[in-house]
């Protein structure tokens, strides 16, 4: 018989539907990146390696991707990337992704106007 106070044996139910919310929000993000479709599948399996029916689950939010596959999609996607600081509660990091992507696009408009002066 197990005694009525001390330690918990469980995740609390709060802890619980974090992770919950985290794998639907991780779906969401892929669907919103690639689409609903099979190619969705097939690139987020080429991505990380895992099976079909790994990542279809992931897709559909029943399951969360756990260590080496999270860092895989958010190493891959952006969308996912952003889940996953929000969650972790790091959402102002979320600044130096957004800057590193404008500069790349500042970086990408100046090699063709480079293109333009060259001509």
């Amino acid at each position: 018989m197990l005694p009525k106070e001390g330690k918990e044996l469980h995740a609390t139910s709060r802890q619980s539907n974090d992770l919950t919310d985290l794998g639907r929000l991780i779906a969401e993000a892929l669907r919103g990146e690639l689409g609903d479709t099979h190619r969705t599948i097939k690139t987020v399996m080429r991505w990380t390696g895992a099976s079909e029916r790994t990542v279809k689950h992931w897709v559909s939010g029943t399951h969360l991707p756990s260590g080496i596959h999270l860092v895989l999609l958010a190493r891959h996607s952006d969308a996912v990337m952003t889940q996953f600081l929000v969650a972790a509660n790091r959402d102002t990091l979320l600044v130096g992704m957004e800057l590193s992507a404008v500069k790349a696009k500042v970086l990408k408009v100046l090699h063709l106007i480079d293109g333009i002066d060259g001509d």
